[in-house]
């Protein structure tokens, strides 16, 4: 954010600000935020969503499809970071003088007038983000949170509190989070991702660090003390940091970890000391991290441990973070956002201590050409700890192909991983049908991609539950 970005309290009166692909993940949740606070929106996208009916219900004139018709009566244009600058409704926006912002502009000049947490990292962002924001309600702060995915809590995107405090989740994608002047920032790891941006991960390294220097005066960081790429950053902020994890020397330290199925329990250490214990709905180590750095920003607003304990004790989780939908014929599916190396190999972890002894199958479906490219060997070895997987395609999102980067790259370098049963499905469209051919009873289903195979695992339950066990039984 500079001075110079226009506040979208001050344009939102007699003409509407226009947000395109409104019905994204990070659009829907800023759009919604103006429109409760008395701002006049219209979106548009190209396909219909949860997402744009919601929006519709409280008021955004929203429509399917792009024309620069659209921008004709609008105070400004809000557009993502993958929206080129020769898009007709960006071309037309300028043309009549009309502010284009990118969403993390409108973003980080919406919450500067306020107390700001901003969530950063290369995994656990939205998790994180929701689960802080969950605690800080529940102590009675009123936090306004944002965040990249549905929170079963809020049914959206957006919890709208008071302007006075937000937690917002701070994407590094396109160095978005340079917009944001956090009064705490927290980092829950750093890996290489997004190289098309920052070009290796000394890059990405970089932009974290740029990210911590704007901190305010007097602000916090806190780090993940068991994650090198987070813990590596604090040096440069040693008068702010704060570090929460399972490693010894954590200022917020997790101990007597046990891990099940829909249960976490740990003792808490702060500052040494005993303070208690932690239980999660949520299975996995990395849930247990995204809790910790939760009650970490809540201990530096001055929480106290008891509605720490209970919201966190509560929390029911975002979509598509190891999400159960339900089971058919005997298969549990279960889908999830997972879309790098790293979250992958989390996510299959947590499902091997949560179903032992079941079969577990993966459909992965490649999300950007040049994370494919990037990431080959990595993929392979973190879909080999499954025992059958499926790929389809490529999910392109905002990037043309890549000569010779399909999914077929992908199931070569996991079959190199010493992958026995993996099979390559290009077309999205069937490859729920296929699933339900070859599925067994105790199997366990789990869908991972941020593309369109979140549709895949209803489909594969309603297709299992036209056709009955019988039929989806196998020797």
């Amino acid at each position: 954010m500079t001075s110079a970005t226009p506040d979208l309290r001050a344009l939102a009166g007699d003409r509407p600000v226009h947000f395109m692909g409104v019905g994204g993940a990070g659009m829907c949740g800023l759009a919604e935020l103006l429109v409760r606070s008395g701002g006049r929106v219209s979106g548009c996208d190209q396909k219909e969503n949860a997402a744009l009916a919601d929006l519709a219900r409280i008021g955004a004139a929203v429509s399917l499809g792009h024309d620069a018709a659209h921008v004709a009566s609008a105070s400004a244009l809000v557009i993502t970071s993958a929206v080129p600058q020769d898009h007709p409704e960006v071309v037309a926006a300028r043309r009549a003088g009309i502010p284009v912002l990118k969403r993390a502009e409108a973003l980080g000049a919406w919450v500067a007038s306020g107390t700001v947490v901003a969530i950063a990292g290369t995994h656990g962002k939205t998790t994180t983000t929701a689960m802080t924001t969950e605690v800080l309600a529940r102590a009675g702060k009123d936090p306004t949170g944002i965040v990249g995915g549905r929170v079963a809590a809020w049914d959206g995107n957006l919890r709208f509190g008071s302007p006075s405090l937000y937690v917002v989740e701070a994407d590094e994608y396109d160095r978005s989070f340079h917009q944001l002047t956090p009064d705490i920032a927290v980092v829950t790891n750093v890996e290489a991702d997004h190289l098309d941006i920052y070009g290796d991960y000394t890059g990405v390294r970089a932009g974290f660090a740029q990210f911590l220097e704007g901190v305010r005066s007097g602000g916090r960081v806190i780090a993940c003390a068991d994650d090198h790429g987070a813990s590596s950053l604090l040096p440069r902020v040693a008068s702010k940091a704060y570090t929460y994890g399972t490693s010894a020397g954590s200022m917020l330290r997790a101990t007597d970890v046990s891990v099940g199925a829909d249960l976490t329990r740990c003792t808490v250490l702060e500052d040494g000391r005993r303070v208690g214990t932690l239980a999660l709905r949520k299975g996995g180590r990395h849930n247990l991290l995204n809790a910790l750095a939760a009650a970490a920003v809540a201990r530096a607003l001055g929480v106290d441990w008891i509605p720490i304990r209970k919201a966190l004790a509560d929390f029911a989780g975002v979509a598509r973070r190891f999400e159960r939908l339900g089971d058919a014929a005997g298969v549990l599916v279960i889908d999830d956002y997972a879309h790098h190396p790293t979250e992958i190999t989390a996510t299959l972890a947590t499902a091997r201590a949560s179903f032992p002894g079941a079969r577990l199958v993966v459909a992965f479906q490649p999300h950007l050409f040049s994370r494919t490219r990037d990431f080959t060997v990595e993929f392979g070895r973190a879909l080999a700890l499954a025992d059958v997987v499926w790929v389809t395609d490529v999910f392109p999102a905002r990037e043309a192909p890549i000569p010779g980067v399909t999914g077929e790259t992908v199931v070569q370098a996991t079959r190199a991983a010493g992958a026995e049963d993996v099979r390559y499905h290009p077309d999205i469209a069937s490859v729920a049908d296929a699933l339900a051919e070859d599925l067994r009873s105790g199997d366990v289903l789990i869908t991972l991609g941020a593309g369109s195979i979140e549709t895949v695992g209803r489909a594969v339950l309603a297709r299992l539950s036209r056709v009955g066990p019988r039929e989806v039984v196998h020797a």
